[in-house]
C-alpha cells in the first residue's frame, strides 16, 4: 500500500510529500458533474454506491496518496432532527433552524451506526474499491461549525444569530456544543469502525471567531471529539481556515496533524504550532486558476518553507474550486512528488 501519507501524519521519513485535496471529487471533474446532472448531493451522499464511486474518481485520475470519503459535514445534523436541503442557487439549508433552548433540548443524539447508516457503509465499500492502493479518509464537522448552520440555517458571512446565542444564551450554547461533541464523536469512532485510516475535523468558520471566544466557547468541543475518537488509534487532521492568528490554541485544542491556510506562512505556523505535530497545507486553491508558472513557483516556495521536514502533508487551504482546470491538479500532484523526492 502506499502509506506516505500516514507516515506522515505521524512525522515517519516517507520516500517524497504525500499530496491529498479537499473537495478532491467535485465539480471540477466532468465524471462527477454528469452524475450531478442525474441526481441531488443528499441522494448521491445517501447512495453508498454512488458516493464510492464519486470517492474513486481523483484516485483515479491523479496520483493523490489519500482518499477521502465524499459525503458533507450536514447529515449530523438531519440524524439529530434538522431538515436539511441543499439549494444549487443557495447552498445547504436548515428548514428548522434553533431559535430556543427548548429547540436545542429536543435535538435527538441517535445511534450514528443506525442514523449514518450509509456513510458507514460507504466507507467499508470504498475501502473494498481501494484495496489498499491509498488510505482512506473519513471527516466530520466541528461542533461550532455545524452549530453555525443549524442557527444561521445555512451559511452566514458574519453568523450574527450565532454569536448572539453565545453571548447571550451562554447556557444554550454550551447545551448545544456539548450535544453535537458527544454525537460527532461517536459518528466519527463508528467512521473508523467502518474502515477508515484517518479523521478530519472540518471547522469552517471558526475564524470568524476571537482567540478569546474561541477559548471559552469553542475549544473544550472541538477538544471531546478529538480526544474521543483519538483513542481509535488513528491519525486526526484539525482543519479550520482564516485562524492563522490563533494557529496555537487550534492546536491546543487537539490533533494529530494540524492543517493551516495559505493566509499565514506555513514554516512560521510549523515553528508556533510546535515541530511535535504534522502540518497539513497551504496552497491558495486559485493559484490552480493561473499559469502553470505561477502553480510551480508558489508550490515550490511551499515545499522549500518546510524543506523536506518529516511530517508535512501538501494540500490545499481549503477546497479545489469548481472552476479548477483538471491539468492544474495534474500538475500539481506531479510538482509535489517530483520535486520533494528525498
Amino acid at each position: 500500500m502506499n502509506d506516505r501519507f500516514l507516515r506522515a501524519c505521524r512525522r515517519e521519513p516517507v520516500d517524497c510529500t504525500p499530496i491529498w485535496l479537499m473537495r478532491q471529487a467535485g465539480r471540477y471533474m466532468e465524471a462527477y458533474r454528469q452524475l450531478r446532472e442525474r441526481y441531488t448531493t443528499m441522494q448521491l451522499v445517501k447512495t453508498p454506491e454512488l458516493a464510492v464511486q464519486i470517492t474513486l474518481q481523483p484516485i483515479r485520475a491523479f496520483e493523490l496518496d489519500a482518499a477521502i470519503i465524499y459525503s458533507d459535514i450536514l447529515p449530523p445534523l438531519e440524524a439529530m432532527g434538522l431538515e436539511v436541503e441543499f439549494l444549487d442557487s443557495e447552498g445547504p439549508v436548515i428548514r428548522n433552524p434553533l431559535r430556543h433552548q427548548d429547540d436545542v433540548k429536543a435535538l435527538r443524539e441517535p445511534d450514528p451506526r443506525e442514523s449514518l447508516h450509509f456513510v458507514l457503509q460507504a466507507i467499508h465499500l470504498a475501502r473494498l474499491e481501494l484495496d489498499g492502493r491509498v488510505p482512506l479518509i473519513g471527516f466530520a464537522g466541528a461542533p461550532f461549525t455545524l452549530a453555525t448552520y443549524a442557527i444561521e440555517g445555512g451559511s452566514s458571512r458574519h453568523l450574527i444569530r450565532t454569536k448572539t446565542v453565545m453571548y447571550r444564551e451562554p447556557e444554550t450554547w454550551y447545551l448545544l456544543m456539548q450535544r453535537l461533541a458527544r454525537f460527532l464523536g461517536l459518528y466519527l469512532q463508528a467512521q473508523v469502525e467502518a474502515g477508515a485510516q484517518a479523521l478530519q475535523l472540518f471547522d469552517s468558520w471558526v475564524g470568524a471567531l476571537s482567540p478569546a471566544d474561541y477559548d471559552r466557547y469553542v475549544a473544550p468541543y472541538s477538544q471531546h471529539v478529538i480526544q474521543t475518537v483519538q483513542a481509535t488509534g488513528v491519525p486526526v487532521i484539525h482543519f479550520s481556515t482564516g485562524t492563522g492568528g490563533m494557529v496555537e490554541r487550534i492546536a491546543a485544542a487537539g490533533g494529530d496533524v494540524i492543517a493551516v491556510d495559505w493566509r499565514v506562512h506555513l514554516e512560521d505556523a510549523w515553528r508556533r504550532i510546535g515541530y511535535d505535530r504534522a502540518v497539513q497545507g497551504n496552497l491558495d486553491p486559485s493559484v490552480l486558476l493561473g499559469p502553470p508558472e505561477e502553480l510551480t513557483r508558489q508550490t515550490m516556495l511551499i515545499l522549500k518553507q518546510v524543506a523536506n521536514r518529516p511530517g508535512h502533508i501538501f494540500n490545499l487551504g481549503h477546497g479545489v474550486l469548481p472552476q479548477t482546470p483538471v491539468e492544474a491538479v495534474a500538475r500539481l500532484v506531479e510538482i509535489v512528488h517530483e520535486k520533494s523526492q528525498r
